[in-house]
């Protein structure tokens, strides 16, 4: 088990003056996790887009459906979740483990908050394990390194990037981490992709004031550059979609818009 800060040597350090991604995202969600900072840009957001909190709740949903999936349909049991965020409700094991009790998950994050409520997200169920792994997505090969001490890596992965890769400088910089990942993992590894398309004028504008305000920036992409993410894999269908239409559960209303996230799940062949 990674060794959290807190338990052995000094605290983390968390700035509660700029806002963060984790903790806006968390507010959203209706979580408790947050700063006054945080509320005063997700409020400020939200004033101008108001969808923005749908938004935020559709992406937990299709991350919800996709882990269900991979866990009960595909077969695939062991999750590398990078860019993890604050726990809130249904988080990965969660909902991996009530598909497939024995499931593997490694969450990856390096904000401090994150961190200090490590032990929620460490919480399994007795026939599967989880792990948390201190670590910036750059960082391609401590990642693989200390989730190899959770996860086989001989056998495949799903490889979770919700709303992470949009905070790489360039979409050319994104894509080669995800390369760089994708190497490290077994063929019939899937890679799981959430990020914001830059098809919404107003949408564009609100992230602007983000881009002001918080950290880390969030760099708005085509779909095109988003799709170049999954270069060399093989899409599930329905492919790269709105988050709204993906793979939707039966009875669930149809949705009033689209959202301008998209969201892609992909294999890789063997």
């Amino acid at each position: 088990m990674t060794e959290l800060s807190g338990e052995k040597g000094a605290a983390p350090k968390i700035d509660s003056s700029v806002p963060q991604t984790a903790r806006v995202w968390n507010y959203w969600l209706g979580g408790k996790d947050n700063y006054a900072v945080d509320r005063a840009l997700g409020d400020q957001i939200a004033q101008e887009y108001p969808i923005i909190v749908e938004i935020a709740r559709a992406d937990r949903a299709v991350l919800n459906r996709a882990v269900r999936w991979l866990a009960s349909e595909a077969g695939v049991t062991q999750f590398l979740d990078i860019g993890t965020g604050l726990p809130t409700t249904n988080n990965t094991h969660e909902v991996a483990q009530l598909a497939a009790p024995e499931s593997r998950i490694v969450y990856v994050d390096y904000d401090p908050l994150v961190l200090v409520h490590a032990r929620a997200l460490l919480s399994s169920g007795p026939l599967g394990a989880t792990d948390y792994v201190d670590a910036d997505l750059r960082d391609t090969e401590t990642i693989l390194r200390e989730a190899a001490r959770t996860l086989d890596l001989s056998k495949p992965v799903a490889l979770m990037l919700s709303g992470i890769l949009a905070h790489m400088p360039t979409a050319q910089e994104a894509q080669a981490i995800v390369q760089r990942t994708m190497a490290g993992l077994a063929a019939g590894s899937y890679l799981l992709v959430v990020d914001g398309a830059n098809t919404n004028p107003v949408l564009n504008q609100v992230m602007e004031i983000w881009n002001a305000t918080a950290n880390p920036p969030y760099a708005m992409r085509s779909p095109e550059e988003i799709a170049s993410y999954f270069d060399g894999l093989e899409f599930v269908e329905p492919g790269l979609v709105d988050v709204t239409e993906w793979r939707p559960d039966a009875g669930d209303p149809k949705p009033e818009r689209r959202l301008d996230n998209l969201v892609g799940l992909a294999r890789k062949r063997p």
